[in-house]
């Protein structure tokens, strides 16, 4: 348990601040689907992957005081954004763990915005279907996103480069 609190702390330690809790969902999502050590169990929610246990933990460490957790309304939505504290920099640095090539995905990841990641995370969903199948199923679930053909394309084209990232070094 332990370690699957540490492993989430790595990824605000790496980023520096994540701004959106959708954001956070994908950004974990996609690099459990890369082979990181992430144990979340996700299923799919209205805006693609969703983990209950992940908002859990979320909750846990903000509760603890390892995150920092800041709500802001703009433009009539509620945003939340996401930073380590000191007190989390500290605990985490008492524990060393070895996540190759994490950091490089999470600030690629952390530059996209959330509706692209989401996109992401949902091809990667349903990543056991042949590419016309899931196209067809992002264009029923996923609607109201109206995705277009090169959208998805840059979505498959970015799980490329992500899982190459994974590789190297």
């Amino acid at each position: 348990m332990l370690n699957d609190h540490l492993r989430l702390m790595n990824i605000f330690a790496v980023s520096g601040e994540i701004i959106g809790r959708k954001k956070l969902q994908k950004i974990v999502y996609i690099a459990k689907k890369l082979h990181f050590p992430f144990q979340e169990k996700f299923e799919f929610h209205f805006y693609g992957p969703y983990s209950e246990e992940l908002t859990l933990r979320v909750e846990g460490l903000c509760n603890f005081g390892f995150i920092n957790e800041v709500k802001e309304e703009k433009s009539g939505y509620v945003h939340y954004k996401y930073r380590m504290t000191e007190a989390g920099q500290e605990f985490l640095e008492a524990y060393e763990m070895d996540l190759t090539n994490l950091k490089e995905c999470l600030e690629k990841m952390n530059e996209k915005n959330a509706r692209f990641l989401e996109l992401v995370s949902t091809v990667l969903y349903f990543e056991s279907l042949e590419k016309p199948e899931v196209e067809e199923k992002i264009h029923i679930l996923k609607s109201e996103q109206s995705y277009t053909k090169e959208e998805i394309e840059e979505a498959y084209a970015y799980i490329e480069e992500l899982k190459k990232m994974t590789v190297a070094g």
